[in-house]
């Protein structure tokens, strides 16, 4: 397609803006720090509100060098995050020079949440890698990398961003003060089971002897670049902070139901190797709820889901992927809960029979045409990602259309036998059982069961948009 409006030149920026979405001033940066002139910006997918973008320069000699941009919208004033991109760029710049292989960083704008750095070759999906042999060794690569960070003294690492290490337990209150400021500062009610766990952490926090060391956060497959067998670099590191290794651990036993490690406690044995760390079950186990907690506390919107993918700005979020990955958060943060107190989950009731209504046909008319029509003349790797995005949704839809109506019923009658009466509603029958789990009038297992039967139908919906994930779970440590 032509664009209908001229080049517009920005000292050495050459671009047609109209096809960029990002600031003016931001493009002329990017060729100001990388000394040439701006040929292309492509966003690609992922990233979630940190954008990711690839950017081409052209030098004076006439060699193109490739970079990666790094882009937040949103202001954290506004937001609440702690998890800003200039706190990540400080941890990226802290690692440079260190075992542990990250981008080498060319600037961090001043206003913008932006960062630039070298584009690294690799792949991140490390489910693709199709070669059993390659699988292993890119594993094993990556636990020597994470047993590096593991290793690396916190006192010889300057992050400004971040308050002086002490100790394991005040990392952990520090984490939960800064999810409560988040909710707070962003308003609206939060998920009553979400403000239960937050105080089930402070409850149950582990005991707090052991290591203070420089925890990724969200570690694990998706999050570092391999090739030929190796990492190539460590990426994604916003949620880093000062914390117990177990931590790492458990993020990465999430990473690994996603994309599964060949053997994961094969893995496991080699990281204490390595590390000089030994494996505590019972602290991953704990950090696995607070893992999924943390994953739904940066998603909390005053108006839930509606408004964080409603967002305009940067085209909004990937409906699709959200919805489904939601919900294995929320299955597995609870199977985390239940394997941490002892407690045995059931299985949901099976899909209740049904009768086709008229326009039932318009869902898979509507999947035929995006698979067979859609999706195959999409090449712009954004819109082919969100594409499949509307295939997973209208899947929901379609089991919802089908099956949601008894699932309410299901639901209404759990209330009615903990309450003692019928809610009118199932917005009211949840505040009211949260309410009586937060007053000690219903025992935290009742209360988890309840959880566990809702989160388990859901998955039932939503298992034809999930595919392999409805059936994914924890991997074993041992």
């Amino acid at each position: 397609m032509v664009s209908s409006v001229p080049p517009i030149n920005l000292g050495s920026v050459l671009l047609n803006l109209d096809t960029v979405d990002l600031p003016a001033d931001l493009l002329a940066w990017v060729s100001e720090v990388a000394g040439g002139r701006l040929t292309s910006a492509v966003r690609r997918p992922g990233g979630a509100s940190h954008e990711a973008w690839f950017v081409d320069v052209e030098l004076s000699d006439g060699t193109t060098e490739a970079l990666f941009l790094r882009y937040d919208r949103g202001d954290p004033s506004v937001t609440g995050t702690p998890w800003t991109l200039h706190r990540e760029a400080m941890v990226f710049l802290a690692l440079q020079d260190t075992d542990v292989p990250v981008p080498r960083v060319l600037a961090v704008h001043e206003e913008h949440q932006a960062m630039l750095s070298e584009r690294l070759v690799g792949e991140n999906w490390f489910s693709r890698i199709t070669d059993p042999g390659e699988r292993v060794r890119t594993a094993q690569h990556f636990m020597q990398k994470l047993a590096a960070l593991h290793r690396l003294d916190p006192h010889d690492l300057k992050i400004p961003a971040f308050p002086p290490p002490t100790t394991v337990a005040d990392g952990i209150h520090h984490e939960l003060e800064e999810w409560e400021h988040l909710i707070a500062v962003r308003g609206g009610e939060p998920d009553p089971a979400l403000v239960f766990t937050i105080d089930w952490l402070r409850r149950n926090i582990p005991d707090p002897t052991g290591p203070v060391v420089l925890v990724q956060g969200d570690t694990g497959p998706g999050n570092f670049m391999y090739g030929g067998g190796a990492v190539v670099a460590v990426v994604d590191w916003e949620l880093a902070h000062w914390g117990d290794p177990m931590d790492d651990i458990a993020w990465l036993s999430l990473r690994c139901t996603q994309e599964p490690f060949p053997d994961f406690p094969a893995r496991l044995r080699e990281y204490e190797e390595l590390s000089g760390i030994t494996i505590d079950e019972s602290k991953v186990r704990y950090y696995r709820v607070m893992a999924e907690a943390k994953l739904q506390v940066m998603s909390h919107r005053p108006g839930g889901l509606a408004e964080r993918f409603a967002d305009s700005s940067g085209g909004g979020g990937d409906i699709g992927n959200g919805i489904i990955y939601t919900m294995l958060h929320r299955r597995l943060w609870l199977e985390a809960m239940a394997t941490f107190v002892g407690l045995e989950l059931t299985d949901p009731e099976p899909l209740p029979e049904h009768e086709r209504a008229d326009h039932d046909w318009l869902y898979d008319a509507l999947l035929t045409q995006l698979r067979d029509v859609v999706v195959p003349r999409i090449a712009d790797p954004l819109a082919l990602a969100r594409s499949k995005g509307f295939a997973r949704v209208i899947k929901y839809l379609s089991a919802i259309n089908d099956h949601g109506a008894a699932y309410r019923e299901y639901e209404l009658d759990d209330l009615t036998a903990l309450l003692g009466s019928r809610p009118r509603s199932l917005n009211e029958g949840r505040k009211a059982i949260a309410e009586a789990a937060r007053m000690g009038q219903l025992s935290d297992a009742d209360y988890l069961r309840f959880l566990w039967r809702r989160v388990a139908r859901d998955n039932e919906l939503m298992r034809s948009a999930s595919g392999v994930l409805a059936d994914r779970h924890w991997p074993a440590l041992r």
